[in-house]
């Protein structure tokens, strides 16, 4: 897919982070983007500051994504390009147990919940429906109509301490990469996900010096974080070359997470 002005692209979780990266590597491309996120004022900015529309969406609305591309594709047409970066982080051990009293407690489902609804079910809302639009398409070069990304986790693969929910979110969405690419290789679509590492996140940011530099320090190499321009590379590269489908792509500089 060549990037350029012709192309609109929606992507998720753009008002920070790597989703704020990857909206501006596609309109440094000339490409047409839409912002997804739920917050207004960062979002908004973003937006103005790379030339595109910002929509406010929970991704766990039917009604509020339908409404989002609905106002993205008013501004830019169709979009042949989504990239799923929402996505939210808990920590919480299947069974914990109350340091000054002793007292074992089951994990919080309502919190378990929210996370597979935004990190798992959102981003397959998102990506049905961004489908559906792009089947619409006329064909490209090789018959293609478009791309979906979706983000994972290294927690996908090898979760931590504390990270069930999270990791079984984001194995979800590591494991539907290929159903997904295999339901849709008649309309011309790819998908493909991104498993990133430790990144350099709005979250990691504001953690203290010291545990960022032993985060750092875990990583074999390069002993730093990854930076989420670097994300938006890999995003870029997926576009561009039509021959990658159906792949989970890991970005950690080589790093196993430890149990904690």
């Amino acid at each position: 897919m060549k990037l350029d002005g012709s192309i609109a692209a929606v992507v998720t979780g753009a008002a920070s982070g790597l989703g704020e990266a990857t909206a501006r590597a596609l309109a440094a491309q000339g490409c047409k983007v839409a912002i997804f996120d739920m917050n207004a004022e960062r979002g908004e900015q973003v937006a103005k500051e790379i030339g595109g529309v910002f929509c406010q969406v929970d991704v766990t609305s039917d009604e509020g994504v339908d409404a989002g591309f609905a106002k993205a594709r008013a501004a830019h047409g169709q979009e042949r390009i989504l990239v799923n970066c929402a996505g939210i982080a808990i920590g919480q051990k299947t069974v914990g147990r109350d340091k000054t009293t002793g007292e074992v407690r089951a994990h919080d489902m309502r919190a378990f919940e929210k996370t597979i609804q935004i990190n798992l079910i959102g981003s397959f809302r998102c990506l049905s429906k961004s489908a559906a639009g792009m089947a619409t398409l006329e064909p490209m070069e090789d018959g293609e109509r478009g791309l979906i990304v979706s983000t994972a986790s290294v927690a996908a693969q090898d979760g931590q301490i504390g990270q069930a929910a999270y990791s079984a979110s984001k194995g979800g969405v590591y494991a539907m990469t290929l159903p997904i690419a295999r339901d849709l290789m008649g309309e011309g679509i790819r998908v493909n996900t991104i498993l990133p590492g430790i990144m350099m996140t709005p979250m990691v940011a504001g953690m203290p010096q010291n545990v960022q530099d032993a985060l750092a320090a875990s990583i074999p190499f390069p002993k730093r974080l990854g930076k989420p321009e670097e994300y938006a590379s890999i995003v870029l590269e997926m576009a561009r070359n039509g021959y990658l489908n159906g792949e989970c792509i890991r970005l950690d500089g080589a790093i196993r997470m430890a149990p904690r």
